[in-house]
């Protein structure tokens, strides 16, 4: 089994608009789903992805072609409950809610576990 370092939390901005240029209005609020799965995947390496509600009720707050431009995101890699799981890790994303999301950074977030 790895160390303790396998279990992180960041904070990441990202930029849906550039992810969903050119995709038909009617399908904008599901492939910004689909992206931000793919990203957490990517920058977590982890195959189980799973979103927080809240954030699911932030990307349709504006119907589903007001997708918002950026996303402060909080993604944190955990380990699953379940014995008999395929993967002993999943990312866990939820919003972060800022006044504006302009020129912040990616950070380490400091779990109180």
């Amino acid at each position: 089994m790895a160390g303790l370092k396998d279990v992180v939390s960041r904070e990441y901005t990202i930029n849906l608009h550039k992810r969903l240029h050119g995709v038909t209005f009617k399908k904008r609020a599901p492939r910004a789903v689909k992206e931000i799965k793919k990203f957490a995947k990517l920058h977590m390496g982890t195959e189980d992805v799973r979103l927080a509600p809240e954030l699911n009720q932030e990307i349709w707050k504006r119907g589903i072609k007001g997708v918002p431009l950026r996303m402060r995101l909080r993604i944190s890699r955990r380990r699953t409950e379940e014995e008999d799981a395929k993967n002993p890790l999943f990312s866990y994303v939820e919003p972060v809610f800022v006044a504006s999301v302009k020129g912040l950074q990616t950070t380490v977030v400091e779990e109180d576990a």
